[in-house]
Formats: C-alpha cells, structure tokens, sequence
C-alpha cells in the first residue's frame, strides 16, 4: 500500500503560481510512476502530467505545457506539481496518484490522494 497526501494548494491570482506537493508514505520501495489529475466542479476527473520513477521523463496535458512542470524527490517520497501562469480555467480539486505505468488514463493507477482545492481568480 502506498498513502499520499497533497499540499500546496490555494487561492491565487491569475498569472501567479503555485507548487503542489505529493508526500508518499507506505510502500514506496515500490518502483511506481507519479501523476497528477485535477477535477473541476461538473466536469469529469482529467489528466494533467505524470513523471516516470526515476524522474527522466515527463508527459504533460496540451491545456498545461509549458506552464507546469512535475518533477520529483525520491530521497523525500515527495513528487511537486510547479504552475506558472494559472488562468481561472486551471481552478479545481488536484489529486496526484501513483502507479506502476507511465500512463495517462486514471484507471492505470492503483493509489490516490484526497486532493487539494486551487482556486485562480480572475
């Protein structure tokens, strides 16, 4: 079993930052990718990035590339979501999750934390 918990999220302006972060407890001796997922209130849970476990690769939804980076501390357990430049279409509920593959459709991922709100304002 792997537990995570996000932090770092918020209220911000648009063109401000934020950095999330994933701090992963249990089994994580486990080789496993790290993806975030965020969910807007009515919309279905979409895939935003996913960072392979050694950290050398990294996959990014078009709506966030070249704004967010994910990378990762494996000393810590610790993985980051870095956004830059939020728009009020960046706002909803982040959720970062672990897996075995370098995937982006949620249902390849077997651990998930319980989320944190980001809000940008206009």
């Amino acid at each position: 079993q792997v537990q995570l918990v996000e932090s770092g999220g918020g209220l911000v302006q648009a063109g401000g930052s934020l950095r999330l972060s994933c701090a992963a407890s249990g089994r994580t001796s486990t080789y496993y990718a790290m993806g975030w997922f965020r969910q807007a209130p009515g919309k279905e849970r979409e895939f935003v990035a996913v960072i392979t476990w050694r950290g050398n690769s990294t996959y990014y939804a078009d709506s966030v590339k070249g704004r967010f980076t994910m990378s990762r501390d494996n000393a810590k357990n610790t993985g980051y979501l870095q956004m830059n430049a939020l728009k009020p279409e960046d706002t909803a509920i982040y959720y970062c999750a672990a897996g075995r593959n370098f995937a982006v459709q949620a249902d390849n991922y077997n651990y998930w934390g319980q989320g944190t709100q980001v809000t940008v304002s206009s």
